[in-house]
């Protein structure tokens, strides 16, 4: 009897044996189960979670699926996958050291440099950039992590054998990035040396190199011929380059040397100041004919100059909460899908094979106010595609034949976009209700500006059958479209007047201060666009700064009341070059 207690010990410890062995083998199958569900930064997530409390080499066996998932989607390894996973968690920072992930998963220093093999080879992947200046430190690059959260993987860009455009295109980033202070000054200087080496191919390389300038002059000189290769800039001042340098002694000295005349580029004629009212102006400089001729002499400056004119790019765009109805929620969001480069590569080249038309022409309609153009800019924000817009008041013209040639224009200018483009841009042409309604039919007492319009037209219609990119159009009125533009238009979302609920959530967003029934209130009482609230929200804005007091809710109301009956959204125009 006095043995039993000793067997029902043994027994349920058995047990208990048993059963963590059992729910442990369970919990692993629940952890493959649900990995079905997750995306890469659950994983993450998950593989930092394990890293802080069991350790770097626990985490790599108790966190195999998440390692595997990584692993499979990167082309890394199990041990490389905790690793960037610990610098996915300190993405927020551009400068990231290995003290700081030592400290993460509660290691000392010199056991996480052990890994520094690993840590180049993530940098040779591209998923890491590392600056190696007074000390080592690490970033994850905007495009890795714009990658991941769009399509759940990441495939480094080739950056050698580029075009003359395509190696600008990249020039320009790396001085964007340095400007968004996404890179130090020693990565940036790594980033144009490699990026100079891998494209000696290019005479602007070859003949830049033969200068023989230390690093530092190099970049300088690099960011001056981005200037005026990339943004047609003759007039840089100090203001222009200063972004460069961390330090501001490191600056002025170059600052200093190019105002007196004395600095090595003026020297060797590559810049020159400007001139005011025939004056010489110390501190506005350009580069030279001189410089022009031997280092830009692969770019057509006067093709990129029409290229950027009307250029928005897409990181310029700030990111703006917009609120559909269900049905254009859905549609927008299906495009923008569509519109994400491996997803928008992948159907292109589907289309081809099939001996279809490969070019996206979109039409964005609905009455004035519901947010068609603030969509076509987030959609290029989300996408990372810049938007090159038509002034179409421009292609109107009182010439026989000049608007012709200027609509031409228009798709010869977005074909050289294209070839430069690493990403395809936006063609939009906002408003565009005067060159897609109704063609006119002719008679003998036709107008001369009817004949253009239709030609003008004909000319739009021939250009999106051979359109290779993407053209969204916008427009207040549908009605009187020419059905041959129906055809064209691949995808058409209609954009109507926001609901009750959204109405409300837009009065939220713009005035934050409005109670919750109070905004349900003014969404309930007035059937006001997206536009319309932010007009509304601008004026009280306003007003409140005129008063020196917020805006009482009587007053609020008769603005809207006011806003409603407007006459701009009571009366569309019509269609037509003649409106």
């Amino acid at each position: 009897m006095n043995d039993q207690p000793d067997i029902v010990w043994s027994m349920k410890n058995t047990i208990s044996a048993l059963g963590a062995r059992f729910l442990s083998k369970f919990d692993g199958s629940v952890d493959q189960m649900r990995s079905k569900d997750m995306d890469i930064f659950d994983h993450i997530e998950k593989i930092v979670e394990l890293a802080q409390k069991h350790g770097l080499e626990k985490c790599l066996a108790r966190g195999k699926v998440h390692c595997s998932y990584i692993t499979e989607k990167l082309g890394i390894s199990p041990l490389q996958a905790v690793l960037f996973s610990l610098f996915m968690e300190h993405s927020s920072s551009n400068n990231i050291l290995l003290s700081e992930i030592a400290e993460t998963i509660h290691a000392s220093q010199m056991k996480v440099i052990k890994y520094m093999t690993e840590c180049e080879e993530l940098e040779k992947k591209k998923l890491v950039r590392c600056s190696r200046g007074d000390y080592t430190s690490y970033r994850i690059p905007r495009e890795v992590r714009e990658s991941l959260r769009k399509t759940n993987c990441f495939t480094p860009e080739e950056l050698g054998n580029l075009s003359i455009e395509k190696f600008f295109i990249h020039l320009s980033k790396l001085f964007s990035e340095r400007g968004n202070d996404e890179l130090t000054y020693e990565a940036l200087s790594e980033e144009l040396l490699d990026l100079l080496n891998m494209n000696m191919h290019l005479g602007f390389c070859k003949k830049i190199m033969s200068f023989n300038l230390d690093d530092d002059n190099l970049i300088l000189l690099l960011c001056f011929c981005h200037l005026a290769g990339n943004n047609s800039d003759d007039n840089i001042g100090f203001y222009d380059i200063e972004f460069l340098y961390e330090d501001k002694g490191h600056g002025l000295s170059h600052r200093t040397a190019l105002t007196k005349g004395n600095h090595i580029f003026i020297e060797k004629n590559l810049v020159e100041h400007n001139q005011d009212d025939g004056f010489r102006n110390n501190e506005s400089w350009k580069l030279t004919d001189h410089a022009k001729k031997e280092l830009l002499f692969e770019l057509d400056l006067a093709v990129n100059q029409k290229f950027l004119k009307n250029m928005i790019l897409h990181d310029t765009i700030k990111t703006k909460r917009l609120y559909y109805n269900g049905r254009e929620k859905k549609e927008i969001s299906t495009l923008t899908n569509l519109l994400i480069e491996p997803n928008f590569r992948e159907i292109q080249k589907r289309l081809d094979d099939k001996g279809m038309r490969n070019g996206f022409a979109c039409l964005f309609s609905g009455s004035p106010g519901t947010g068609k153009t603030e969509t076509v800019y987030q959609i290029a924000r989300e996408t990372g595609r810049n938007i090159m817009m038509v002034d179409l008041s421009r292609i109107k013209s009182m010439w026989v034949g000049e608007s012709e040639r200027r609509t031409k224009e228009v798709f010869t200018t977005y074909q050289k976009a294209l070839e430069k483009s690493e990403i395809a841009p936006i063609l939009l042409f906002n408003e565009a209700d005067g060159i897609i309604g109704a063609r006119k039919e002719f008679n003998p007492n036709s107008r001369a500006v009817d004949q253009m319009e239709n030609t003008v037209q004909n000319i739009l219609l021939q250009e999106m059958e051979n359109l290779k990119g993407i053209m969204i159009a916008t427009t207040n009125l549908t009605k009187n479209m020419d059905s041959a533009f129906e055809r064209r238009f691949l995808y058409r979302i209609n954009f109507d007047r926001p609901s009750t609920e959204s109405r409300q959530g837009i009065w939220t967003s713009m005035m934050p201060s409005l109670g919750e029934e109070e905004a349900a209130g003014l969404s309930q009482k007035y059937d006001l666009s997206g536009g319309q609230i932010e007009n509304i929200a601008r004026k009280a804005e306003v007003d409140a700064l005129l008063q020196g007091q917020a805006l009482d809710m009587e007053t609020l109301h008769q603005i809207c009341a006011e806003e409603l009956n407007s006459s701009f959204y009571q009366k569309p125009k019509a269609m037509g070059f003649g409106t």
